[in-house]
């Protein structure tokens, strides 16, 4: 690890602990009616709430609490999602949201699903529900504590219930969504070409199922799905009395403006960004390997970067009892979720990134001419399952909806022209599919047996579930519920008729593992890891390798590892893709004044830092690099269908020079390309900065800012207090540093944690932009700048640590 960085971090975290011994903690206490003890919170300098509580029920219900406390807008707009009611606040922009999320809401045995996280989990969840309603109604007696975003759209909190907890909106899957692209490329361009424009790994199966017109499969059959996944954004209309709205952050009163508001495109509304885009990297290095003689685990989930952060976290501790075996746990979670679903607790460590299973599948249906709500199914005629609800619309009368269900699952799409309809089955719908929840078991595994056991709980979404222990053994495990199809492989709809139906799940410890592996490491970076001859089926797409090729490249060497070791290699920037693709610069044969160009990304290190300029024109030729290679493949007839080709592929192309992409003369084909695409870069980045090509850097193009859904009404003083400044960034898509959005980044690391297991109080974190959701807040960005420099913060475990670092101590008395 570079010295200097080293020496970063120990100046860092040296001020920190001087700022710390500087500041007494303040202190308050509360009386909160549904607690049966007292539950002590000690909030530290870095937001993370400590909650120690003396049984599992008050443990919940303080977590709940607690994390309302901090995040109450980003929960309120949960539940409105989760209960499908965005429309009481929206209008009828958000009609079609509230359909398709009532639509394909969980609708089996809530306490047979509640049990199956834990064997408490009723108790646990019902706890954590009472918490965050506790917390509201303290709001409603007390209304100056509701975050400004309640003021502005005039509307209180509404309480929670078990049902908003389970909630399937966020189930962080999308197999139809290939589906459909997949249907519409090969309707368009074939089989045969469809084949060349994908990576797949596997013998995948494009030919149409008999009685399946692809032609007739449309973007319009994924409305309702689309619409249950993403959220309208805030216009003025949105707003109460706007014009007299006293708005007041810090004491100071802030005027609306009449700005428009532009809401960012759902990643997963994109099969192609949404493989890439939500991801993350993690990895686990055996004692061998490490400095302390102890496994060290390192997690940084790659998701949207917003505020408040998608992630929370906060340390629980309960001691045991006569039926249950206690909680010391730490991390980060969903906040609206009880438990921790990264972290550690006094035996282990785990971490996640996504693996990829396809558990989803479109169903073609023929309907009956004389009555729509019958379906031909095994021969027969049958009835669909047809349901009547009423939403709340804003500014107008309730709108009657009806939601139509087969057997297998929700009719997401109905074609009466041609006498057809369109379901979906999805293993999120079934018991066990809340995202995250079966972390509660998780959080309390002792073992490695233990936590392998505690995974098989876990249907959702697909992950690769990393384990390091104290006792010094490493493994991996992937989970997920995935469905076993025989004869077919669920790549293209079929036909609903009952020839092509799941033959059950497979069985989730008998999916790829590893336990204690030869290398002395293991690591994911949402890559394909299936081993040879396995004989089930997950997906037809993984990620881009170039990020676990590089964590092979560091880790197959590393030896004395340790956490600062890895926090460097989560912020490492070096791309594999670059340094494949730059030595075929040099057979280009360019103008005078292409050459210092030339020259710079032949020197260039690979590395996408923000102070490069070679990283900032290999960033922009690639951009313009992509554009060129679609044009040339004539693929605007499939624009909509294959909205981008991958980094993948096009690093494939350049080194193969296929025919079918340059044309006979390929290899000069490819260069001439490359060569128009380099002028094209370097005219824009001459544009954006100066000609001058040694004024260039990656960070003036490439930055990080992150944007509150309200920004665009409000005036300019007070975006500047709810918004945070734009930064320049480095890394890139296919870096470890991973992020994605082009110029701007909306996706990538925003949680990191690093734990050895030998020292739980040398864990390091962060989590950006900050704990609190709500701009009042000393910790509603505090992390932001410190995230972007590759600073982490310590994730204290042991009391007398905690102690020493608390900021505020709160003691909630029943």
């Amino acid at each position: 690890m570079p010295g200097p960085f080293r020496i970063k971090l120990f100046l860092f975290f040296a001020l920190m602990l001087i700022d710390d011994l500087s500041q007494a903690a303040t202190s308050d206490s509360q009386q909160i009616s549904g607690l049966s003890q007292a539950v002590e919170i000690i909030k530290d300098r870095w937001g993370i709430s400590h909650i120690y509580a003396r049984n599992q029920s008050d443990l919940f219900f303080a977590q709940g609490y607690n994390a309302a406390r901090d995040r109450l807008f980003q929960f309120e707009i949960w539940r409105r999602r989760a209960s499908g009611t965005l429309a009481e606040i929206q209008g009828v922009k958000a009609l079609a949201h509230d359909k398709g999320t009532r639509l394909l809401r969980f609708r089996g045995n809530i306490k047979e699903e509640m049990s199956h996280y834990h064997e408490d989990g009723e108790e646990i969840i019902i706890s954590f529900v009472r918490g965050v309603n506790a917390y509201i109604e303290q709001t409603r007696r007390n209304p100056d504590l509701l975050p400004f975003e309640f003021k502005l759209l005039g509307i209180e909190p509404g309480l929670w219930t078990p049902e908003v907890v389970i909630s399937r909106h966020n189930a962080l899957t999308g197999g139809i969504s290939t589906e459909i692209m997949l249907s519409k490329t090969i309707s368009t361009i074939g089989a045969a070409r469809t084949r060349e424009m994908f990576h797949f790994y596997r013998d995948t199966y494009l030919a149409p199922f008999t009685g399946v017109d692809l032609t007739k499969i449309t973007d319009e059959i994924m409305a309702s799905y689309r619409a249950s996944r993403s959220m309208p954004g805030f216009e003025a209309s949105d707003l109460q009395n706007a014009p007299s709205l006293d708005v007041t952050l810090t004491g100071l009163q802030d005027n609306l403006t009449s700005h428009a508001f532009s809401d960012p495109t759902d990643l997963f509304l994109n099969p192609l960004e949404a493989i890439s885009s939500i991801g993350s990297n993690n990895w686990v290095i055996s004692g061998a390997r490490t400095k302390s003689g102890k496994p060290l685990m390192a997690n940084d989930p790659h998701r949207r970067i917003q505020s408040p952060s998608l992630r929370y976290m906060v340390h629980l501790n309960a001691p045991a009892s006569s039926h249950n075996k206690g909680w010391n746990v730490i991390g980060g979670g969903e906040p609206v979720l009880p438990g921790i679903s990264i972290g550690h607790n006094d035996h282990g460590a785990w971490g996640l990134t996504i693996f990829r299973i396809d558990q989803e599948d479109l169903y073609i249906y023929q309907t009956n001419p004389d009555n729509p709500n019958q379906y031909l199914y095994k021969g027969r005629w049958k009835d669909m399952e047809v349901e009547h609800d009423n939403v709340n619309v804003k500014g107008q009368a309730d709108s009657a909806i009806t939601l139509k269900y087969s057997v297998h699952g929700p009719v997401i799409f109905e074609d009466p022209e041609n006498h057809l309809a369109y379901g979906m089955k999805a293993a999120w719908l079934d018991i066990g599919a809340t995202p995250y929840l079966a972390s509660l078991r998780m959080d309390q595994a002792r073992t490695w047996e233990e936590f392998r056991d505690a995974c098989s709980f876990s249907g959702l979404p697909g992950e690769n579930m990393v384990w390091a222990d104290k006792y010094g053994n490493i493994g991996w495990q992937s989970v997920g519920l995935t469905p076993v199809r025989f004869g077919w492989d669920g790549s293209l709809p079929v036909p609903g008729n009952g020839d092509y139906e799941w033959a059950g799940y497979v069985p989730i410890k008998s999916m790829p593992h590893l336990f204690n592996p030869e290398s002395g490491w293991y690591g994911t970076a949402n890559n394909y890891n299936i081993p040879d001859g396995y004989p089930n089926i997950f997906s037809d797409f993984y990620s881009d390798p170039a990020r676990i090729f590089r964590l092979q490249e560091v880790l197959n060497q590393t030896k004395n590892h340790t956490i600062e070791d890895s926090m460097a290699l989560q912020y490492d920037n070096k791309s594999m893709n670059a340094e494949k693709i730059i030595p075929y610069f040099k057979e280009l044969r360019v103008s005078r004044d292409l050459k210092p160009a030339i020259s710079l990304l032949t020197k260039w290190d690979h590395r996408m830092d923000r102070d490069s300029a070679a990283a900032a024109l290999f960033d922009k030729w690639e951009q313009k690099m992509l554009e060129a290679v679609k044009k040339q493949l004539q693929l605007e007839q499939v624009k909509q269908s294959l909205p981008a080709i991958s980094r993948e592929k096009l690093l494939e192309w350049i080194i193969t020079t296929p025919e079918f992409v340059f044309g006979p003369d390929q290899v000069k084909s490819r260069n001439r390309l490359m060569t128009g695409s380099l002028a094209q870069a370097v005219d824009v980045l001459a544009n954006l900065m100066r000609p001058d090509i040694k004024s260039w850097s990656y960070g003036k193009v490439h930055y990080a800012e992150i944007v509150n859904p309200f920004s665009h009404l409000l005036s300019e003083e007070m975006q500047h207090k709810v918004n945070t400044p734009a930064l320049p960034r480095g890394g890139a898509s296919n870096t470890l540093n991973a992020n994605w959005g082009n110029d701007r980044q909306i996706s990538g690391g925003s949680f990191r944690i690093i734990v050895d297991t030998n020292d739980w109080d040398k864990a390091r974190g962060t989590n950006t932009p900050g704990q609190s959701g709500d701009p009042r807040s000393r910790h509603y960005a505090d992390t932001f700048e410190g995230w972007n420099k590759g600073e982490y913060f310590p994730v204290y475990f042991s009391r007398k640590r905690i102690e020493d670092s608390a900021s505020h101590i709160t003691v909630l008395k029943p």
